[in-house]
């Protein structure tokens, strides 16, 4: 067929769309392909160098993740020469960063460090050096500045995926790489604080980031991924119906991340992934209150304070219609308790003036 291909990867055929890359074709050949800047909601890049592979007859080794497939390519992914260059760049990249996996917050969900395991690397081999990370002038202090993110460039490993998804797939560009060399970093322009950029704390240059360079302020020192569980469920926020997964340990939130869904493909808002300190917040009702004459509030049972409500709203009626009177429902209540509600406000009180906090 015309709009299809077929190449060999690793002495398997495969079949793959006219347009597709080696990495694609890798991926329907069930062959697996390391990968550090790659994410397959942005443009290829081919920064990190990691998915080298060789192709019969190329000059050189390239990029499977930005090197388009082609009919009758044979593709190696683990020759000698492959694992050699995959482990030198693993090498260059840990032989500058910070060696305090026992105590980072990103082990066990860490791009970098299942690779170094992966390949059996220290980052100690680099021109006999020992891991000096503070070496090259990248040395940075933790920017924890924000309410929403931690940021330790010294983690940063360049890929570039946070500037890529906040310019490509967000579009607010408030990041960027900046300087070059051994000094370059992704910050914001000018270097200022994240709050006076164009940042809407999004979360998702966080959810991106393949190493510990970015990490939720909400859920610090509270677990790792493997001592937590992640429960499926949908953001309460607005009507969209983004797809979150709920960090759950021993029967407390402890924190939230994008999951992929038809409404949102993986990425959420700020308020779906730092927006779920208020389940266990210490100052949710647990009673009714009713307001006294002096203005304070007081303690009420359930039976007192549905009474009030009742004969309030059958006062409020009777003087001036059922008009008088609208409802606000909740996104944080049910399905089922908002078309009660809905129904009780059109049915029984007579009025459509029935609103949403997640209308948007």
């Amino acid at each position: 067929m015309a709009d299809q291909l077929r190449l060999t990867v690793d002495g398997r055929d495969v079949l793959v769309p006219a347009g597709a890359t080696i990495l694609g074709a890798a991926e329907a050949a069930g062959v697996e392909i390391p990968t550090l800047c790659h994410h397959p909601l942005l443009k290829p890049s081919g920064a990190c160098r990691m998915c080298l592979v060789e192709v019969e007859g190329a000059r050189g080794l390239l990029t499977a993740c930005s090197t388009p497939a082609s009919g009758g390519m044979i593709v190696r992914t683990r020759t000698d020469q492959v694992v050699a260059a995959r482990r030198t760049v693993l090498e260059l990249l840990v032989s500058e960063h910070p060696l305090d996996c026992l105590t980072c917050e990103s082990t066990g969900d860490c791009r970098l460090q299942d690779y170094a395991y992966e390949y059996s690397v220290t980052g100690r081999d680099v021109a006999g050096l020992p891991n000096t990370p503070a070496a090259d002038g990248r040395q940075a202090k933790l920017d924890d500045s924000n309410p929403f993110l931690v940021r330790d460039l010294n983690k940063c490993i360049l890929c570039g995926r946070c500037v890529r998804i906040c310019h490509e797939v967000m579009g607010y560009g408030a990041i960027d790489f900046v300087s070059r060399g051994a000094t370059t970093k992704v910050t914001t322009a000018f270097d200022v604080p994240l709050e006076e950029s164009p940042c809407v704390f999004c979360g998702n240059c966080l959810t991106i980031c393949p190493t510990g360079a970015l990490q939720a302020k909400t859920g610090r020192g509270l677990g790792r991924s493997f001592q937590y569980d992640r429960v499926r469920t949908i953001c309460t926020f607005c009507g969209v119906g983004c797809s979150l997964d709920l960090h759950v340990r021993d029967g407390r939130i402890i924190g939230a991340s994008a999951a992929e869904g038809p409404a949102n493909r993986g990425l959420v808002c700020v308020k779906g992934h730092f927006g779920h300190d208020w389940i266990q917040s210490p100052d949710r009702l647990t009673t009714p209150l009713i307001r006294a004459g002096d203005g304070t509030f007081r303690r009420a049972t359930w039976d007192e304070a549905l009474d009030l409500v009742a004969s309030r709203l059958a006062e409020i009626k009777a003087a001036h219609g059922p008009d008088a009177i609208g409802g606000l429902a909740s996104a944080k209540c049910t399905n089922e308790e908002n078309y009660l509600f809905q129904r009780m406000m059109r049915a029984a009180i007579g009025t459509n003036n029935v609103d949403h906090c997640a209308r948007l």
